[in-house]
């Protein structure tokens, strides 16, 4: 029997999010599964995974064969790395600290990226955000403006209207 890691859409239509499962690869794609591992959402930015970390390293130890996404997401997760050391551990090639600390520098080296991205994102929609409150305040003082001349201009009209009524009482109070 041939197991895969793979995906299982759910969510609705253009809003999918995926489970991570390990399957049988003769059940259907939204079927029958062996394990779920963990989820996989696209839609929000960085893309949210959740993985079960030893579940998925003790699958790729026996055999299981990611497909092509989740073999990405495996990678991006660090398991496919760990499995790669852990081989070269049973190997000889390298002792089991070194395995832990190649592992351990490249996790935070990651973690560091991923924060920085989301900080970028963060700084970036407070700024966007800014821009918008000032290009509004510029508008509002351009309307106040135009409301503070058209008040001046009608005040300036009901006082030149108040002068001509005036100077056309004056000589008809003198006749």
């Amino acid at each position: 029997m041939a197991v895969k890691i793979r995906l299982q859409r759910h969510g609705k239509k253009n809003f999918a999010f995926f489970h991570i499962v390990v399957a049988d690869t003769r059940a259907p794609r939204d079927g029958r599964y062996i394990e779920q591992i963990g989820s996989y959402n696209p839609n929000t930015n960085p893309a949210t995974i959740t993985l079960n970390f030893d579940r998925a390293l003790a699958w790729l130890k026996v055999g299981a064969q990611p497909s092509l996404v989740c073999r990405r997401i495996l990678s991006y997760e660090g398991v496919l790395l760990r499995n790669h050391l852990d081989g070269g551990v049973a190997k000889g090639a390298l002792t089991q600290e070194a395995a832990d600390k190649k592992f351990n520098d490249w996790k935070a080296q990651h973690d560091a990226k991923i924060d920085a991205k989301v900080n970028g994102l963060r700084n970036e929609a407070v700024a966007k955000h800014n821009a918008a409150i000032a290009e509004e305040a510029k508008v509002n003082a351009a309307r106040e403006e135009a409301i503070a001349k058209r008040a001046a201009e009608l005040a300036a009209a009901k006082a030149a209207e108040a002068e001509a009524a005036a100077q056309s009482e004056a000589p008809a109070e003198e006749a």
